[in-house]
């Protein structure tokens, strides 16, 4: 029986663990949040059943149909490695109530109806193959289970209600060895963590897997927090989670969303974001109703892949929060000591030279990332000028990086010589050349 700690002593112990905990979460930067369930068939957002006021009797019937072929698990894991994420994590079951477990304790699940297999043991094998690691999403609202609503007002429905959640959830955490997210989603009706129970069932459930990272949508803080649709940096541990078309988190008609879909620049452009700003991404694909992905996410997904095969290194791992910058046409992330200043050029200077400001002390060596091609510079004042620099961008995406690297973290300071940027302090002074 597992003693349960006050929140502040539940929140100190967590917290002396939580480096080593997250250490691979902070290396990874990037992941793939997989979205599947009845609401697939549909395809007209996972939230259909409440958006159109499907009665849950009628939506229910879509369990009898609902057929993932063999192998889609399998699909979704090679494509997520190719794409340089380094975890998954699926929906186990969603706010729909449908379990895709054989779970005891949710009879409406996929071994009893539809495909009659178990999809979770499929995406945990799956994402072992593929050496990912592996994530489960938990809805806390249900649409299905009776007590659902009751539970905001009704303290017999509330205690059936909690149990059935933290059934479900040991038998998660109980059923498929090591799992290293787990991933509340939407604490509705109850507003606050005492109503939830979210204390004492997450140091139950914590203790089935000591080395498991908590998300905030238990209504306590946790692990980390996930903002949602947008990139916003937080001041703690981080991840933006995104849809793959700003439409939907479920599947969608593949050429109706083809148009909506994200390009490999802008995955990048995300990656990018999160990374120099201490954070992770979380993007996400809506399986077709039979479990394949939607070819609008397949080759911008590959590209990515391609791409962080050749210029990880200024992605994946630890950036300090960015005080370095780049100039109008890049951005910048740095090595973990900041001796390394990456400069992600989002549109390739074309002439021939680029000039970078702010930058007090001169690099030892600039270079193309993906090819090693050294690049000529001088150094001038507070400006870094790059010569010779290739007619067009050396890597086929079009963005390529530039590595600066310093004998120590240079000195900085955006627009130096320009006073009016700096409520009239003349940073540059003398050293306008």
């Amino acid at each position: 029986m597992t003693h349960i700690l006050s929140r502040p002593d539940y929140e100190a112990a967590i917290s002396e663990s939580r480096n080593q905990r997250m250490a691979w979460w902070r290396q990874a930067r990037f992941g793939v949040f997989v979205h599947y369930g009845l609401y697939a068939q549909l395809g007209r957002n996972e939230w259909v059943q409440t958006l159109e006021n499907i009665p849950p009797e009628e939506y229910a019937r879509l369990a009898d149909t609902f057929a993932p072929k063999p192998g889609a698990p399998r699909e979704w894991a090679r494509l997520a490695s190719e794409a340089g994420a380094k975890y998954m994590v699926m929906t186990t079951r969603h706010h729909e109530g449908f379990s895709l477990w054989d779970s005891k304790a949710n009879p409406f699940n996929s071994v009893n109806y539809g495909p009659h297999r178990d999809i979770v043991r499929e995406f945990v094998d799956a994402c072992r193959e593929y050496g990912l690691r592996i994530g489960f999403y938990s809805s806390l609202m249900d649409w299905h289970h009776p007590d659902a609503w009751r539970c905001a007002f009704d303290n017999d429905a509330r205690r059936r209600f909690l149990d059935f959640i933290e059934a479900m959830n040991t038998e998660l955490l109980t059923q498929y060895g090591r799992i290293d997210i787990l991933w509340y989603d939407v604490a509705e009706p109850m507003d606050n963590w005492e109503g939830w129970d979210s204390l004492s069932r997450n140091q139950r459930l914590r203790s089935l897997q000591p080395d498991i990272i908590i998300n905030d949508r238990s209504r306590l803080p946790e692990d980390f927090g996930t903002p949602e649709g947008s990139i916003v940096p937080g001041q703690r541990d981080w991840e933006a989670c995104m849809t793959f078309n700003d439409i939907s988190w479920g599947y969608l008609d593949d050429k109706q969303a083809l148009p909506y879909a994200y390009s490999m620049h802008r995955i990048l452009r995300m990656i990018h974001t999160c990374s120099a700003k201490g954070g992770n991404l979380l993007l996400n694909i809506g399986p077709r109703p039979d479990g394949s992905v939607p070819a609008d996410a397949v080759k911008p997904l590959k590209e990515v892949g391609e791409w962080l095969r050749r210029n990880g290194e200024c992605a994946y791992g630890y950036h300090p929060a960015a005080r370095f910058g780049g100039n109008g046409i890049s951005s910048a992330t740095t090595s973990p000591d900041e001796k390394t200043v990456y400069l992600w050029n989002w549109i390739w200077p074309t002439g021939g030279e680029m000039g970078i400001g702010g930058y007090c002390d001169a690099p030892k060596r600039v270079y193309i990332l993906s090819t090693g091609q050294d690049i000529p510079f001088t150094h001038k004042g507070q400006r870094i000028l790059l010569h010779d620099l290739p007619a067009v961008s050396p890597d086929i995406s079009g963005v390529s990086v530039i590595c600066m690297e310093f004998d120590r973290p240079p000195e900085y300071h955006p627009r130096s010589y320009y006073p009016q940027l700096h409520k009239g302090l003349d940073i540059a002074g003398d050293n306008k050349l």
